[in-house]
């Protein structure tokens, strides 16, 4: 966890050890990034105001390392802010204050994504590669290139455009990918549906998926 309020770090700390999470706390930016190589965590708690480097910064260096799932926690609520996270590498986001219990369930939905995707890989055929149009993605190897250029996707980009391609074409509303991708059941967190929808098209191109207004998105099968 990075974050430079003692009194948040040690509430959320406290909360996650008495949720068998093993915890490490920093307090800057420069720590973060050599906690970060010394301790490789399986997820990063990252706030965005940081001192020495900020959040945004944190999360290019330790996602051009290893990629690895971020969540991150602000302060600010404006969506310019929000997509710049998602865009270099932050996985979800919550806006301060936030609760506990919230918390603690998206810490494990990001990681029982990346276990699932794990599961998946690991199953898979030793090639499982789909192509629509200039996309291609490649399933057992986790690897995503639009027009022959590989392009670096979070594991929730990566997840979510996995999902849009098994039914190419077909509109999937922003309830079933929040289930689907988030596993949230109650439908309420469509913003962060849009928000990695929008970074999703920043690095693939913005006409590979088609909005659908009011419903949800589909992954377009031609160029």
């Amino acid at each position: 966890m990075v974050e430079d309020e003692p009194t948040i770090a040690q509430a959320v700390a406290a909360r996650l050890g008495a949720e068998a999470f093993e915890v490490r706390v920093v307090a800057d930016g420069p720590a973060a990034v050599e906690e970060f190589r010394a301790y490789g965590p399986d997820l990063v708690l990252l706030d965005l105001m940081l001192p020495g480097l900020d959040g945004l910064e944190v999360c290019r260096r330790i996602q051009a390392e290893r990629p690895v799932p971020v969540l991150m926690l602000t302060a600010r609520d404006d969506e310019t802010d929000l997509l710049v996270g998602l865009a270099v590498g932050a996985d979800d986001y919550l806006t301060k204050p936030f609760s506990m219990r919230e918390l603690t369930a998206r810490v494990r939905t990001l990681l029982r994504r990346v276990e699932h995707a794990a599961a998946l890989a690991a199953a898979a055929p030793v090639r499982d590669v789909v192509r629509l149009g200039p996309l291609e993605i490649d399933r057992a190897a986790r690897k995503v290139a639009v027009d022959g250029v590989p392009v670096h996707l979070t594991p929730t980009e990566y997840a979510l455009l996995d999902i849009l391609a098994r039914t190419p074409g077909t509109v999937l509303t922003r309830a079933v990918l929040l289930e689907q991708v988030w596993d949230w059941a109650d439908g309420a967190g469509t913003r962060v549906v849009d928000s990695h929808i929008k970074a999703l098209r920043r690095k693939l191109g913005a006409d590979l998926i088609r909005t659908v207004h009011s419903i949800g998105y589909a992954l377009e099968t031609t160029p």
